[in-house]
């Protein structure tokens, strides 16, 4: 079990969420099933209007899951993927900060997820 928290200037508070281990679903559908609302377009990847920043709260248990290679591109594309963050992600399986809600997988750890309301932007 994990807990994932969101934070947005859009909500009236952050909220904490309970994750269900081995369902592989994505931030976005997590939020959605609660009633958060991370604004997304395409559901696919292509697009970064669901961008989020992800802040791992387990310390050294992160456990990331692949960039997809949409993900990958829209994120270089938009500036939120540093070279190093990729190279880190891709040899130490260091997931990066900024990722996006519709691709990213909620594991058994505990997250903070982070928006600001506007389409891309986190």
């Amino acid at each position: 079990m994990a807990f994932v928290y969101f934070s947005s200037p859009t909500m009236r508070k952050n909220k904490k969420v309970e994750a269900v281990a081995g369902k592989r679903n994505a931030i976005l559908g997590l939020a959605e099933e609660n009633g958060i609302k991370i604004p997304c377009e395409c559901r696919d990847g292509e697009c970064g209007s669901c961008l989020i920043k992800v802040t791992h709260l387990d310390g050294e248990r992160i456990k990331a899951v692949m960039l997809t290679d949409k993900e990958r591109s829209v994120l270089k594309s938009i500036g939120k993927l540093p070279e190093f963050e990729a190279e880190r992600a891709s040899n130490e399986d260091i997931p990066p900060t900024y990722r996006l809600a519709c691709q990213a997988i909620v594991t058994d750890e505990d997250l903070l997820v982070e928006f600001t309301g506007e389409p891309g932007g986190a």
